[in-house]
């Protein structure tokens, strides 16, 4: 089976434990104003790449991953191409290989059978979900994104029921998520979960700003600063202590 895919990064060090083998998907119906990768927003372009081709790619590089590596697929959304990516986890798999799944959870419907036989059969060939929470309340995340969360919460609860472990990712933005109110309920939230094997708290950057400008695209977040390291991590404390206090420690 072909996917179409952006890019391939053979030593990703911060997408999965270990080294890793990244695949970047192409296309993504999410609008996130912080985006530092709007040219992977494109469905049905890129590069066709088989699932062999690209495990056979990844086995070149195995002494370099060792035991802890893998391969993560990540995107855009890579569950936009959710057949692909079966088929290429379930190849990997079936060699030991770990997966690593980088998604919003946004292409998830629970009301739709034939998305949900899908999404329980990738899962069996899922080590370890990156879940992107956007933003907790919903109204703020259609602001932040063009798009509810209600997929996405009720993504991180099938996951918590399929018991598929997950670090979660969470971008803190100036005025927008980084919020003491917002940043409690997110932690009250995975609180209630018992599937959580990580935080990562990333403070808003400008990287992608230059992109844009190459792209011919204006900015959408033009003027805010970058999120202090220090009010990075206490973002991070305050998302924390409200999930100690949910689980009662």
């Amino acid at each position: 089976m072909k996917g179409y895919i952006h890019s391939v990064e053979t030593f990703g060090t911060v997408d999965g434990p270990g080294v890793r083998y990244v695949i970047f998907a192409q296309g993504c119906p999410m609008r996130c104003l912080y985006c530092h990768n709007p040219d992977t927003w494109k469905p049905g372009i890129g590069e066709e790449r088989e699932t062999d081709d690209l495990i056979k790619d990844f086995e070149d590089y195995i002494p370099y991953y060792g035991t802890e590596g893998g391969i993560t697929v990540t995107g855009g959304e890579p569950l936009m191409q959710i057949d692909f990516v079966t088929e290429l986890f379930e190849k990997a798999r079936a060699k030991g290989y770990h997966t690593c799944l980088d998604t919003s959870g946004i292409m998830f419907d629970e009301d739709n059978p034939e998305i949900m036989a899908k999404f329980d059969r990738l899962m069996k060939s899922t080590c370890l979900v990156l879940l992107d929470i956007k933003h907790i309340d919903d109204e703020e995340h259609k602001k932040l994104t063009s798009h509810s969360n209600k997929r996405i919460l009720a993504f991180a609860k099938y996951l918590d029921r399929m018991n598929i472990d997950v670090w979660i990712r969470h971008v803190v933005v100036p005025g927008i998520t980084y919020n003491e109110e917002y940043l409690t309920r997110l932690g009250e939230f995975l609180g209630s979960l018992n599937n959580i094997k990580a935080l990562d708290v990333l403070p808003y950057h400008t990287m992608g700003v230059v992109k844009y400008e190459n792209l011919g695209m204006e900015y959408p977040l033009k003027g805010v600063e970058p999120l202090p390291h220090d009010d990075g991590k206490k973002a991070r404390d305050i998302i924390r202590a409200a999930y100690h206090r949910v689980k009662g420690d």
